[in-house]
């Protein structure tokens, strides 16, 4: 029976306890808890350290939600969603759950008011600076920040394998590439390429380790430093991945230009982002953008945007390849 009007918007109102309650469970590490299976209630308080009357009243209210499944003894279970959100899911996305449910991110929602009414970006008007800034302050908040990129590339990259032919690229680069998860997944479907991974240097710090256990080490460079200033020639690829997104027009095509004066004439730029849908279409990507808008700023594009920028930075968009349910790969050559 298809739900009534006012019933659907009263979900939609109250979607935000859902994602406050899917973070708690994350944090108390409730799906690591039941991955070989059913645990009582109690049991998952002692586990957890939590209070059993409270937690049973979480474990139920997300089992209605379809995250668990709750037996007649109070005896819970993983359904395929709550599969997900386990920390070594081939499909991760509780890493996503334990960021976007931290304090910082959830009071700039809180003024998303302010972004609609000023277009100003509302964790800096809250903060007096960027996130940017305050994660580079805060280590643990950028520790659970970079588990959730870790988490959402290892969780893609092989739709983005699948979609796109990597094997005619002996060197690819990738800027802005985080601790190196996607970059290993591509270096490891290819065994005769070379990588380099380049990021700032707070970032790839972490990433030898990732590119070691991928054993992808003794193909991978790691050069820190920031796309606003240089990144390293001579590859045949250039890869950025979710990170466009980040910034607003003009500083997205100062980026495109610092890797343009890197790359030779035929090598290929690979934006993999977000391609916004048409008019009615595409809710993920349209919360997305907003979730832009009022914590680390920029913005998610449509296709003819990608071409905008691209022709700004003297780029031609050649492509657009659809590579999972999220993302694609835009690819463009230097002119």
């Amino acid at each position: 029976m298809t739900p009534s009007p006012h019933v659907e918007a009263f979900r939609l109102i109250n979607g935000y306890q859902v994602t406050q309650a899917i973070h708690v469970a994350v944090a108390l590490g409730l799906p690591d808890h039941l991955e070989d299976g059913p645990l009582a209630s109690e049991e998952l308080a002692v586990r957890a350290k939590a209070h059993p009357g409270a937690l049973y009243r979480l474990l139920r209210a997300l089992a209605a939600a379809g995250v668990f499944q709750e037996r007649e003894d109070r005896s819970f279970s993983l359904t395929e969603i709550g599969d997900c959100l386990r920390s070594d899911s081939p499909t991760p996305v509780g890493a996503w759950a334990a960021f976007v449910g931290r304090p910082y991110i959830w009071q700039a929602w809180g003024h998303l008011l302010h972004s609609v009414q000023t277009g100003e970006n509302a964790f800096a008007n809250l903060n007096g600076k960027s996130v940017w800034q305050y994660r580079a302050e805060n280590p643990a908040e950028n520790e659970i920040f970079d588990q959730a990129m870790t988490a959402l590339s290892r969780g893609s990259i092989e739709h983005l394998i699948k979609a796109y032919d990597f094997s005619v690229f002996r060197h690819v680069i990738d800027v802005g590439g985080g601790q190196g998860q996607a970059l290993t997944g591509i270096l490891s479907a290819h065994p005769g390429m070379r990588g380099t991974l380049f990021d700032q240097p707070h970032v790839v710090d972490q990433a030898k380790s990732v590119l070691k256990r991928a054993g992808v080490d003794d193909r991978c460079e790691i050069v820190a430093g920031s796309f606003f200033e240089s990144v390293p020639p001579g590859a045949d690829a250039y890869i950025m991945r979710v990170v466009l997104h980040d910034w607003e027009d003009q500083a997205a095509i100062e980026i495109l230009k610092t890797c343009r004066k890197a790359m030779r004439d035929g090598a290929r730029l690979l934006i993999i982002e977000q391609v916004l849908a048409p008019p009615n279409e595409g809710l993920a990507g349209k919360f997305g953008d907003l979730n832009m808008l009022v914590s680390p700023g920029g913005r998610e594009r449509t296709r003819e945007e990608f071409a905008n920028l691209c022709d700004a930075a003297r780029f031609e968009l050649i492509s657009v390849t659809a590579a999972g349910p999220r993302l694609s790969v835009i690819e463009a050559r230097p002119c």
